[in-house]
């Protein structure tokens, strides 16, 4: 046993007299013996505390009983960390009350991580265990999730993270799954503990994330344990009352604060991420949840397009930018549309599911340019990750504000159309992206952002020239097509002509794979750069508030 590394088994409850007894006894039944067990009582009323303190002191120095300070109930992620920090092993796993481990799960995950010595993590394949009732209907509902990744391969970071549910479509890996070096626990700084209440639904995919951030995880097709389904788990609950959408968008928005305070500017992690993002991020997305079953049933159903057919040679030789070629004309009929003879677009999501939107791209050069204004107390609608991503230590504050409750993001909740609650002379910058032609009384919105910033503070404001509509998702709530005109006009009525800068970005080329939902990745930078001021894709206004 002195060669055998101490594996620190933690289980949490809080009322499972129901299954905890069996789960106890599955690891009891290891063909790996030299482990101990934290039984972590979050606060429980039944008679599993009573039978966690037998199992304790009948198995002195082999099983120890946690409970929180006051027997409180602080939540999973709370649970776990305190086993943690009371944990002696080098390896650490985790097995959740109402699971079940089968006998050779430490021997084999043990022998994987003494193997891969450079291996953080190693994870199989759970069984969906719905035979557990003895129902014999039950018994053809059990199977084992596919692994979908190539196993013995060893990820690095970030790999995992996009493609790995809740941002890709590959089954993550259960709680009770894995097995872990304790070093990488301590790196990460364990379970997030904000996720309390409904969202400690994905308060095991916050600290995946984390892990597949920091560690090098290892697949392995082979099934170590029973994943219980049944109806009063945490996410049959949630399901029951609705709050699947409340939960995820937490999650996804943590996450981009997160990446963004990591410094994490991998290309496809953040493209899976805008891509999960989109239904929850608009500041005017009303009915968060009623909306998003439309939009996840619309994502599965779009047509997948190969990324190299987007725009045959032939067809991009020929919207090649004016500048490039001024002088070259085609006569009729010997226009050559390749991949582009189509009435239907590429993409209906902007070219969000190929990379980035190329409005995106001018949005967030834009706000590159003008960085040094994200400073101090600044207010961003929806979320803050651009405050954070171009603000960064500039920033004092950050508030966001919503439309209405449902964003667990909103430190303010108003319509800016007739938000008197929100204190005059308040913030030194407002970030204001593609928000303005959702709402109907332009007017009054733009008076609203003049008299909440403070006097010389700076309004960063985009909004769509030419752009698809998207009736299916914004049907309901785009009002308005805006010029650079127009947009001079509009805001020289609220802030003094000398404090108004309005710039329009795009060109014929732009405007027509943004229409076509090609993303910014498929055209050259200088086809990006180029600006022609007839083909307007976005308008950007800088307004500075009088002294």
């Amino acid at each position: 046993m002195r060669n055998k590394p101490l594996v620190s088994v933690i289980m949490i409850f809080l009322n499972a007299e129901k299954f905890i007894q069996e789960a106890i006894e599955s690891v009891f039944a290891q063909t790996y013996d030299n482990w101990e067990l934290l039984l972590v009582d979050d606060g429980s009323t039944d008679t599993s505390t009573q039978n966690a303190r037998r199992y304790a002191e009948q198995y002195l120095g082999k099983v120890y009983y946690l409970d929180h300070v006051g027997h409180q109930n602080c939540g999973m992620s709370a649970s776990r960390n305190l086993g943690i920090h009371n944990a002696k092993g080098g390896y650490i796993a985790f097995l959740d009350s109402d699971d079940v481990w089968l006998p050779n799960k430490l021997e084999r995950q043990v022998a994987l991580l003494s193997w891969r010595s450079e291996a953080d993590m190693v994870y199989g394949t759970s069984q969906y265990w719905y035979s557990w009732t003895g129902n014999p209907e039950d018994v053809r509902r059990d199977y084992v999730a596919e692994l979908g990744v190539p196993s013995h391969t060893l990820f690095k970071p970030p790999k995992l993270l996009p493609l790995l549910y809740p941002l890709g479509n590959v089954a993550a890996p259960c709680p009770s799954d894995i097995l872990l070096r304790r070093g990488i626990i301590e790196r990460v700084g364990g379970f997030e503990e904000r996720f309390q209440g409904i969202y400690q639904l994905y308060e095991d995919q916050a600290f995946l994330a984390k892990l597949y951030l920091h560690g090098a995880v290892l697949p392995v097709n082979e099934c170590w344990d029973r994943y219980r389904i049944h109806p009063n788990s945490c996410g049959s609950v949630v399901a029951k009352a609705g709050q699947y959408h409340t939960i995820r968008s937490f999650f996804l928005h943590w996450l981009a604060t997160y990446l963004s305070k990591q410094g994490i500017t991998d290309h496809m992690l953040w493209k899976a991420l805008r891509h999960a993002l989109w239904p929850y991020r608009h500041p005017i997305l009303h009915r968060l949840s009623n909306r998003t079953q439309p939009f996840v049933k619309r994502m599965k159903g779009l047509l997948k397009v190969d990324t190299g057919q987007a725009l045959g040679a032939a067809a991009h030789s020929q919207l090649h930018v004016q500048h490039l070629d001024p002088g070259r004309s085609i006569a009729v009929g010997e226009v050559n549309f390749g991949s582009l003879r189509r009435v239907e677009p590429i993409s209906r999501d902007w070219g969000l599911d190929r990379g980035l939107p190329i409005d995106r791209y001018y949005i967030e050069g834009f706000l590159a340019r003008n960085s040094v204004d994200i400073q101090g107390r600044v207010l961003e609608i929806g979320d803050d990750t651009y405050t954070r991503r171009f603000g960064g230590a500039q920033v004092t504050k950050s508030d966001v504000l919503h439309v209405e409750e449902g964003n667990p993001l909103a430190t303010i909740i108003a319509d800016l159309t007739c938000a008197e609650h929100v204190p005059s002379d308040t913030f030194d910058c407002i970030i204001f992206a593609q928000t303005l032609h959702l709402i109907y009384d332009v007017r009054a919105t733009l008076q609203t952002l003049q008299r909440i910033l403070k006097p010389g503070g700076v309004l960063l404001a985009t909004f769509p020239g030419i752009t698809q509509i998207s009736h299916r998702e914004w049907g309901g709530s785009w009002y308005w097509s805006f010029t650079s005109f127009s947009a001079q006009r509009l805001f020289e009525e609220v802030f003094s002509e000398e404090k108004v800068r309005v710039q329009s970005y795009g060109n014929v080329l732009a405007a027509s794979a943004f229409l076509y939902g090609i993303a910014t990745e498929e055209l050259r930078q200088e086809e990006l750069d180029y600006r022609d001021p007839d083909y307007e894709v976005t308008i950007a206004v800088r307004a500075v508030k009088g002294v």
